[in-house]
């Protein structure tokens, strides 16, 4: 059975893979496997999360995102910073001084991810004071959730919240914006968004709940914040003092509860990390928080501060995304008439759920793998030791039925048939006669 090929920012390095199973058993949606002594991703179940290379003891696995390169056939060129990037630079006394080093590292405009945020946070409230669905809804920014739901949560979709990411509207705004500043044609103009995670990437690439793509490249903070560095020690305060268009609103959208706070949001949870997000999301799909309005999360530890493509450490990062608010107004960027949201604010592409867990392509096959697979799964001893190079046995068992695995991949089982053929040499050779034994020995 042949997979279908992804396009994924996470990737393997086979040569630095010793073969544990650490990433195996952390994978959250079981996309990982170990074969032949080496780790292999399964990319229709991958989610871009980055677990597995915060936990990959071997830095076998890594993230790839674009460079500055990829803006070079464009005219007018568009750096969409994400709100955790000002969080990078240690002693950063003033957001103006990232925008416009940004401008002196190549780009011809800033238009700040945390700004598109305040027009998102403004947006929810507005959305939630007419809502009538199911409730609680759950907030669309990380795209590494939106994956897991859909592989993992697929009735959980209806909870969605549907407005688009902040970088999504931020993308959408910059271009229509440099059209009318510079009468460049939209394909004439590079939109790149300076990311913390390599979900975002993915996001980029290959986006949810839209149409059509809107950013032209996705450029890992860890790329351009040495070349950010060296700008910033060279600047004067006149010179960045009024460029920022984002208050502690978008900037706080960094860190965890920020999204929640910055909506106005009263009955919430918000959860990071993505053992802490599953746990939520089964008790969603379990009804237990049905007296909630809104849920945030962030597959990342902290929030977007624990992206894997950051530089800082995430507990530094929060903390000077805090100081850093404390000096800005709360709001800056604002719909003019919040009553009527635009268009742009909104999903235009249904999210449909992604069947990875189907065993066959029809009900009834799937009903006959799935006896099969639980016909195998008895047989194993249930310890999920990770051994086989699969995270579970019950994964073991649909890696059989699917026709990737063997019986004999389960060590416990080798050993039990091993144990029987050892007693069945051993029965045989106690059967002998002494006559069978002389003719042997003469022979």
């Amino acid at each position: 059975m042949e997979h279908q090929t992804y396009f994924h920012s996470v990737t393997l390095n086979k040569d630095l893979c010793h073969g544990c199973i650490t990433c195996v058993k952390r994978c959250p949606t079981e996309a990982i496997r170990v074969r032949d002594g080496k780790a292999r991703i399964l990319g229709e179940r991958c989610i871009d999360c980055g677990e597995c290379i915060r936990i990959c003891p071997h830095h076998a696995k890594r993230a790839i995102s674009d460079t500055m390169e990829a803006l070079d056939g464009f005219k007018y060129k568009i750096a969409l910073p994400a709100p955790v990037l000002f969080a990078q630079v240690k002693h950063l006394d003033h957001t103006g001084r990232i925008i416009l080093a940004l401008r002196r590292i190549g780009f011809d405009e800033v238009y700040e991810v945390g700004a598109a945020a305040e027009l998102i946070s403004q947006s929810t409230k507005e959305y939630m004071s007419h809502y009538q669905g199911p409730l609680p809804l759950i907030s669309s920014a990380c795209p590494a959730v939106l994956r897991l739901i859909r592989v993992r949560f697929p009735d959980l979709l209806e909870h969605l919240l549907p407005l688009q990411p902040p970088v999504e509207l931020a993308a959408v705004l910059a271009r229509r914006a440099a059209v009318e500043k510079t009468g460049l044609k939209p394909e004439e103009i590079g939109v790149a968004f300076i990311t913390p995670c390599p979900a975002k990437v993915t996001a980029a690439k290959v986006p949810l709940g839209n149409q059509n793509r809107n950013i032209d490249a996705a450029i890992a903070i860890s790329r351009v914040y040495p070349q950010l560095v060296q700008e910033i020690k060279k600047m004067e305060l006149p010179e960045f003092e009024h460029l920022s268009h984002m208050g502690s609103t978008g900037l706080s959208w960094a860190a965890n509860s920020g999204e929640s706070i910055g909506s106005g949001q009263r009955r919430y949870i918000a959860a990071d990390g993505i053992e802490n997000v599953i746990k939520i999301l089964e008790a969603i799909e379990d009804e237990q928080f049905t007296r909630l309005d809104f849920v945030e999360l962030s597959a990342c530890p902290g929030g977007c501060v624990g992206g894997v493509m950051n530089v800082e450490n995430p507990y530094a990062a929060a903390a000077r995304i805090k100081r850093l608010a404390r000096d800005l107004p709360p709001v800056v960027t604002q719909w003019p008439t919040p009553e009527w949201l635009p268009e742009d604010v909104y999903f235009n592409k249904k999210i449909e759920p992604m069947n990875v867990m189907s065993l066959g392509g029809d009900p009834s096959q799937s009903l006959l793998l799935f006896a099969k697979m639980q016909s195998y799964e008895r047989k194993f001893p249930g310890l999920d030791c990770g051994s086989c190079g699969s995270p579970t046995c019950h994964a073991l068992a649909e890696d059989i039925v699917r026709g990737y695995r063997t019986e004999d991949d389960c060590i416990y089982l080798l050993k039990e048939k091993l144990e029987q053929l050892a007693q069945s040499l051993a029965g045989l050779s106690a059967h002998r006669t002494p006559m069978e034994d002389i003719e042997h020995d003469s022979e």
